[in-house]
């Protein structure tokens, strides 16, 4: 895994329990699926997007396709049946960790210069230079974005820290120290 919580390859880690295949970040047996209520609500939007339009729509052209005859060499139906088998995929894997989330709002903290989850952490590494995270649940996590997931194994060293300390991060290149500058917690969007 790299330091955000992704397999090394790029390849998603197989979850009997998930129906997503794509995948990339797992909750570790047993942990709740804690989620900013921005995450929340996104994970909402995609499945009533999903539902009440793609899948709307795809099911039509599929109809459509159907009633022109020979199915085996037609495009359309065929394509459409595979596209609606993914969409039902996802509505499935979206259905199932909504279920299981469990929102927890940042901005209620208050003020804390403690590490937990929704805190946006500013870091000083080794050479000065810095960084910002927020620490937010494994279907909200962007890198690229500094939304780092709360299993990820930066999160994990810097959870519990206060400003002004430093956590020691193990990496597969070695030992960097990272200070925390500030830590705040405030609606993520």
């Amino acid at each position: 895994m790299d330091l955000a919580g992704r397999p090394r390859n790029g390849q998603p880690q197989n979850d009997a329990e998930d129906d997503e295949p794509g995948v990339l970040f797992q909750l570790p047996s047993g942990a709740k699926n804690y989620i900013t209520p921005n995450g929340y609500r996104k994970l909402k939007e995609e499945l009533d997007h999903l539902w009440k339009v793609e899948r709307p729509a795809l099911v039509k052209t599929i109809t459509w396709a159907a009633s022109n005859g020979d199915r085996s060499e037609n495009g359309d139906y065929i394509y459409g049946k595979k596209r609606l088998r993914e969409i039902d995929r996802r509505v499935r894997f979206l259905r199932k960790r909504m279920e299981l989330a469990e929102v927890v709002d940042p901005a209620q903290r208050g003020e804390c210069d403690q590490v937990f989850f929704g805190a946006t952490v500013t870091v000083c590494d080794d050479s000065g230079c810095e960084n910002i995270y927020s620490i937010v649940g494994v279907d909200e996590a962007d890198v690229g974005s500094g939304l780092i997931s709360w299993v990820s194994p930066l999160a994990r060293t810097l959870l519990k820290l206060r400003e002004g300390e430093v956590a020691v991060l193990r990496t597969p290149v070695g030992v960097q120290e990272l200070e925390i500058l500030s830590v705040r917690y405030c609606e993520l969007g």
